[in-house]
């Protein structure tokens, strides 16, 4: 655990499609610090630079480089530097580590909260609906995606909640296929929204998507809803809230 006072400022340079045992170096590394006790590590993507070979990399879109420079870069004190050095320097193979004397002021807090004593979960139950809208991906609402629309227009309605999903693979009254394949210039893949919340809210939204929806479907199910909450104090006032 780091603590204020002198300490190792260490930066390691390899390129992105740098590899070792299988896996991208700048990964691989990052996993060893991690599993090593490194109190924190940054990874930085350059769209920048040479390096020994004094070949120009960049990120033009022309020569779609993916041998950019990767920085990875952490402070530890000078022992555990001294620990991990040897097996870092094996992973870095062809790149460049540099390491800088420096002065921790100010350790990061990692003190965890105090752990709440264990309860059990509070389960609640009761009766709701769930509306499933099915749309498709390339149909507008005022210039926007609809799923997009729709989501924001549940929420300033206050509906519970909603999920979007992206099909791959489906299609609808027109009988025409949709998927979702890399070689297909279509995008206009299958959409699904799925909320949950009880019958009179989203029957009270029913008119705003009447006029979102144009081709489409909607249908409407009942559903038990089954909640489990760690915190009974947070879960009360948020259905109090609610209320």
């Amino acid at each position: 655990m780091l603590t204020a006072g002198p300490g190792k400022k260490v930066g390691i340079y390899v390129a992105e499609d740098q590899h070792y045992h299988g896996s991208a170096s700048y990964a691989a590394i990052l996993d060893f610090l991690f599993f090593h006790g490194v109190s924190g590590a940054t990874v930085t993507r350059g769209i920048a630079g040479f390096g020994a070979d004094h070949h120009l990399h960049t990120t033009s879109l022309v020569d779609l480089a993916v041998h950019l420079p990767v920085k990875i870069e952490f402070i530890e004190t000078a022992e555990k530097v001294a620990e991990l050095l040897p097996k870092l320097q094996a992973m870095v193979g062809t790149g460049l580590i540099e390491m800088h004397d420096t002065t921790i002021v100010k350790p990061a807090d990692n003190k965890q909260k105090q752990a709440e004593p264990e309860r059990p979960a509070l389960k609640r139950e009761g009766k709701a609906k769930m509306m499933r809208i099915y749309i498709g991906e390339n149909d507008k609402w005022n210039g926007k995606p609809l799923y997009e629309g729709i989501v924001n227009g549940l929420r300033s309605n206050d509906i519970a909640g909603v999920t979007v999903y992206r099909g791959i693979l489906g299609y609808g009254a027109n009988r025409r296929i949709h998927k979702d394949a890399a070689l297909s210039l279509s995008h206009d893949r299958p959409i699904l929204l799925s909320v949950v919340d009880t019958e009179d809210k989203l029957k009270a939204f029913m008119p705003i998507l009447d006029q979102m929806v144009q081709q489409g479907l909607v249908v409407l199910s009942d559903v038990d809803i089954i909640k489990y909450a760690h915190n009974y104090e947070k879960a009360e006032r948020r259905q109090e809230a609610r209320l």
